[in-house]
């Protein structure tokens, strides 16, 4: 931590651009999704908890602020994806995740939302880029979708993807 990297690059989360001088990466090793996406193993999660754990307390930072490089470069990147694990990281006090039932869930999952406008508003505020291209917004709706709905990425905006944002906002 006591060096700027090249770790973020392109990238911005709400009024912060190129957050290279302004966070801390931790990489962890995974071939990524052009090279055989694999579940990150225990030893790599019990670490990662420890470090997080660690920077949290010594630069008090809030939770909130934990993201991936699918939230702050959404048209760029994909990690650390769909099996990385923000639920279990969140019940540690390492990052925010909803709170909403699975049940719940479920039952608004295959529900399309009408109103893009606001769901693209409430993306904004929550901090994702936001964007007036097509192809931009759905490579976003699917990078929160594999951040907080990992079992169903469509880059569908559907009413159960819109109250979680609802939810953690």
């Amino acid at each position: 931590d006591l060096y700027v990297a090249w770790h973020a690059g392109k990238s911005y989360w709400k009024n912060d651009k190129l957050l290279n001088n302004h966070s801390i990466g931790i990489e962890i090793s995974n071939p990524g999704h052009e090279h055989g996406y694999k579940a990150f193993n225990n030893k790599q999660i019990k670490c990662l908890i420890k470090i997080s754990k660690n920077l949290i307390k010594k630069y008090k930072i809030n939770i909130k602020n934990i993201l991936g490089h699918s939230d702050i470069a959404p048209l760029r990147k994909k990690d650390p994806g769909e099996k990385f694990p923000w639920k279990l990281l969140s019940k540690k006090k390492i990052c925010l995740w909803h709170r909403l039932s699975h049940y719940y869930c479920k039952r608004l999952r295959k529900r399309k939302l009408t109103d893009l406008h606001s769901f693209d508003k409430l993306l904004f505020k929550f901090g994702y880029k936001s964007t007036s291209k097509s192809y931009e917004k759905i490579k976003i709706y699917k990078n929160f979708q594999r951040r907080f709905r990992p079992q169903t990425i469509s880059g569908i905006v559907d009413k159960e993807s819109y109250a979680i944002l609802k939810s953690l906002i």
